[in-house]
């Protein structure tokens, strides 16, 4: 009896010490309040911590994908909508009903042509928004990297709670075998059911640091290349921005030259309607080059002749030159103003030719396109 008594305390010293073991290493059992060893724990926080960013940023390309591709689809809308608009108003600018001018049609030929081109800066601008933006973002949302990563980070949590499970069952038993008294069969289960707890510890602290190296590494990647994108998508709206501007700068000015040949005084094109132009016939003739250049350049401070500096005008009646030193000219040229004297006479050129006009015949322009300034020369 006494070899028995003794034999049974030392398997309840064994099993004490077991399960001080199994309580140090897992805290008692339990998942949470359980599998408490730091190491482990840290693992298990910074899983679930990389686990959460990479969600997080994975549902935001999505988001940014969907947005993209919803802009790509109104934005197709809106130029095939331009796109019509160009083509009517090179319609009307082509077809030339109107009877009194052509004001209107050339502002509707410049209006289609700009519109046509911005039409076009915003169709690259969408091209290069599904190219350069949504397609790599949805290939990495789809791509094998995310998704390998997420499941080793799946399977380290089936196996922790499988370890939290199996934890349990230590406990179970150690207090089972306290209670048996150092029944051999008992024994041996718990054995074992530690042993498989351990193997399971092993395993689950490897498949930790591989889905944890993993994870980071995807994290990695989705905050680059996101960043990129996104910087890629601002590029391609600023210089579709830019560019439109552009055109709207040219279109404006070539709009404001014609709306000021509306408001200006301007020949009808009926002849009965047709004001009589500014009589020169009163005036003296306009003087020679000879005298321009020689006596007239010695009479420039007299109080008949004034200086006033180069500039444009816009003839409003025709003019036809009777000497060889006058300019004939056509109603709506352009003439490059040199000299104006006090008798009424402008000295100037138009198309390459210079001579002498009546300045009534022609109005100053302050703003005039460089397409138009190119005609004069």
């Amino acid at each position: 009896m006494d070899a028995i008594r003794k034999q049974a305390s030392r398997l309840r010293e064994q099993v004490a010490r077991q399960q001080q073991a199994v309580f140090k290493q897992f805290g008692g059992g339990g998942y949470g309040s359980g599998l408490s060893d730091e190491a482990e724990l840290n693992q298990h926080q910074k899983l679930e911590k990389l686990y959460i960013s990479t969600r997080a940023a994975k549902h935001y390309q999505r988001d940014i994908v969907r947005g993209v591709e919803g802009y790509i689809v109104t934005g197709s809308k809106q130029v095939e909508i331009g796109t019509k608009l160009s083509e009517d108003s090179r319609k009307y600018g082509s077809d030339n009903t109107c009877t009194n001018g052509n004001v209107l049609t050339r502002a509707a030929l410049s209006y289609g042509r700009a519109r046509a081109q911005m039409e076009k800066e915003r169709g690259n601008m969408l091209k290069a928004l599904g190219t350069q933006v949504a397609e790599p973002l949805r290939a990495m949302v789809l791509g094998a990297p995310l998704e390998d990563a997420r499941h080793l980070a799946q399977r380290y949590d089936r196996m922790r709670q499988e370890a939290e499970a199996q934890a349990t069952e230590v406990a179970r038993r150690q207090a089972k075998a306290r209670e048996s008294q150092g029944n051999p069969d008992i024994l041996m289960k718990l054995e074992s059911a530690e042993a498989k707890l351990q193997d399971l510890k092993s395993n689950m602290t490897i498949l930790g640091k591989e889905a944890a190296s993993a994870l980071a590494s995807v994290e990695d990647q989705q905050q680059k290349l996101t960043l990129e994108r996104l910087l890629s998508m601002v590029e391609s709206e600023r210089a579709y921005h830019q560019r439109v501007l552009q055109i709207l700068d040219q279109l404006e000015g070539e709009m404001v030259s014609e709306r000021q040949r509306i408001e200006a005084p301007s020949t009808p094109s009926s002849a009965d309607s047709m004001p009589p132009p500014p009589s020169y016939e009163s005036m003296p003739p306009p003087p020679s080059y000879e005298e321009a250049n020689g006596v007239f350049a010695s009479q420039m401070h007299d109080t008949s002749t004034d200086s006033m500096g180069y500039f444009l005008g816009e003839v409003l009646f025709p003019y036809h030159g009777v000497t060889d030193v006058e300019l004939s000219l056509s109603t709506g040229e352009y003439v490059v103003v040199r000299k104006v004297t006090g008798s009424g006479w402008a000295e100037g050129e138009c198309k390459g030719k210079a001579g002498w006009f009546p300045y009534e015949y022609i109005e100053r322009r302050e703003r005039v396109l460089a397409s138009k300034v190119s005609e004069v020369f």
